[in-house]
C-alpha cells in the first residue's frame, strides 16, 4: 500500500529534521525516513555529547564551497539567533565556551529531543529503521515513489538529507551522492574535513612517543591560518587548529606551524639571551611550550646551547624555524573520524534560496550532501539548521 504525502524527508539528522519541522508547521504532511536506529546521531556525539549547536559569529566567510555566494541565501534567513530562540523556549541551558561556540550545558541529547518534540508538535512523522529501496520519478511526473523497507509513499516533495560519507559507523553512506548523479547532477570530488593529520616514517617516528602533548600554535596552509590547540597523537597531529587547517590541506600542501603564536620569536630570543644568558635554549624554549616537546624540537630541529653562545644571524634563523615550522602530513584519518564531507551536491544546479534541484522539481538537497562545508565550532549546524529551514519553507 502507498501512503500519499506531501513532502518526504530522507535523512533524520540536523537538516532533515529542521526541514520537517518547519515543513510541518506550514500544515504540510512530512515524513522523516531514517535508516538507523535513531535520529540525530552526529547531534548525539557532537561537543564530546554536549553539542556544539551553533556559532554566533557565523558568516559566509566561514563556509568552503566552490561557489562561496550560494551559502548567503539560507544563512541570512535562518540566524544562529532564530535557532537559539528556539533553545530558549525548550528551556535548554547553554552556555559559550570561545569563539562564538554555543554548547548545551547537559547533553545534546536535550537538542535532539526538541527537535523531535517540535516535529511531533506540527504533525511529522518520524521513522526509524527504515532504509530505502527504490525511487521512482516518471518523467512529466510532479511527484516521486519511494519505496522503503516499511512500505511505499507517493509525496509532492523529496528532501534528501542524508549527510555525507565522514563517520561511517554511524551509518554514513553515499546516498545522497549517487541519487543526485542518477537524477543528472554533477557531485564534486569529496573528501574528508575537520580531521587529524597523519604523519609517516622519520616525521612520525620523532613525534608518536610525545603522544598526548597538547600546545597553542598558529596553523598555516593555502593562504589560511587557524589558532588554537594542537595535539599529538600515536599516528599524527589532531586538535581545533589541526582539524580546521585540514579542510584546506591536501597532500603535498605546505603545511607551517606557528609554535609561539602572539610572541614575535626574535624579540623573545633576543630578551632570553639578554635576561639568562647562561640558561640553555631547550630550558628557556620549555617554559613557553611543553618541557618534553622544546627537548625534542632541539634534539631534531634546533640545536642547543647557552643563549649567551647565539649570534644574531643564528637567533634569527631559530625564530624562522619557532615561527614558520614545517610539517610534512602524510594524510588524513579519514572518514573513519572527520567531523564532515567537503565536497558533494554541486551548488550550480541548485536553487539558493529553496535548495530545490533545477533539473528535477520538487527534488531538494540539504544539509552536509551539498559542497557548502563550515569551519570548525558549530558553523555546520548551522548551516544544517539554515538550509533544512530554506527547504521547509519552500516544499
Amino acid at each position: 500500500m502507498t501512503e500519499a504525502v506531501d513532502v518526504l524527508i530522507v535523512g533524520g539528522g540536523a537538516a532533515g529534521l529542521m526541514c520537517a519541522l518547519t515543513a510541518g508547521r506550514r500544515g504540510l504532511r512530512a515524513v522523516v525516513i531514517e535508516h538507523a536506529n535513531k535520529v540525530g546521531k552526529k547531534i548525539l556525539m557532537s561537543g564530546g555529547g554536549r553539542c556544539n549547536f551553533t556559532n554566533t559569529g557565523t558568516t559566509p566567510a566561514n563556509y568552503l564551497s566552490a561557489n562561496p555566494h550560494f551559502c548567503k541565501s539560507a544563512l541570512a534567513r535562518y540566524t544562529p539567533w532564530d535557532f537559539i530562540a528556539m533553545v530558549e523556549r525548550h528551556r535548554i541551558a547553554y552556555h559559550e565556551k570561545e569563539l562564538g561556540q554555543l554548547f548545551c550545558d547537559v547533553s545534546s541529547k536535550l537538542i535532539v529531543q526538541m527537535l523531535v518534540d517540535e516535529c511531533l508538535a506540527a504533525g511529522v512523522r518520524i521513522e526509524i529503521g527504515c532504509a530505502v529501496e527504490r525511487i521512482v520519478h516518471n518523467e512529466g511526473d510532479t511527484g516521486f515513489r519511494v519505496h522503503t523497507a516499511r512500505g511505499g509513499f507517493a509525496a509532492r516533495s523529496l528532501v534528501v538529507a542524508s549527510g555525507g560519507l565522514s563517520i561511517p559507523s554511524m551509518g554514513a553512506t553515499g546516498f545522497g551522492y549517487e541519487l543526485a548523479k542518477r537524477y543528472g547532477h554533477n557531485v564534486l570530488p569529496t573528501r574528508a574535513g575537520l580531521v587529524p593529520l597523519t604523519l609517516s616514517g622519520k616525521h612520525q617516528e620523532r613525534l608518536q612517543d610525545l603522544s598526548g602533548v597538547a600546545l597553542p600554535v598558529t596553523a598555516s596552509c593555502n593562504g589560511q591560518s587557524f589558532s588554537n590547540q594542537m595535539l599529538i597523537t600515536h599516528r599524527g597531529i589532531s586538535g581545533p587548529s589541526i582539524l580546521q587547517i585540514s579542510s584546506y590541506w591536501q597532500p603535498g600542501d605546505d603545511l607551517r606551524l606557528d609554535l609561539l603564536p602572539g610572541l614575535d620569536a626574535l624579540d623573545w630570543l633576543q630578551t632570553q639571551q639578554r635576561e639568562r644568558s647562561a640558561a640553555e635554549l631547550k630550558t628557556v624554549l620549555g617554559e613557553v611550550v611543553p618541557r618534553r616537546f622544546a627537548q625534542r624540537l632541539c634534539e631534531v630541529w634546533l640545536g642547543n646551547k647557552p643563549m649567551k653562545q647565539y649570534n644574531l644571524p643564528e637567533l634569527k634563523q631559530l625564530a624562522a624555524t619557532l615561527s614558520e615550522w614545517p610539517l610534512i602530513a602524510s594524510g588524513t584519518e579519514g572518514y573513519r573520524t572527520a567531523e564532515v564531507t567537503l565536497g558533494g551536491v554541486d551548488t550550480d544546479e541548485l536553487s539558493s534560496s529553496t535548495m530545490q534541484s533545477k533539473r528535477v522539481p520538487g527534488l531538494y538537497f540539504i544539509g552536509e550532501a551539498i559542497d557548502v562545508t563550515g569551519w570548525l565550532g558549530g558553523y555546520n549546524f548551522q548551516w544544517a539548521w539554515a538550509s533544512g529551514h530554506a527547504a521547509g519553507q519552500a516544499v
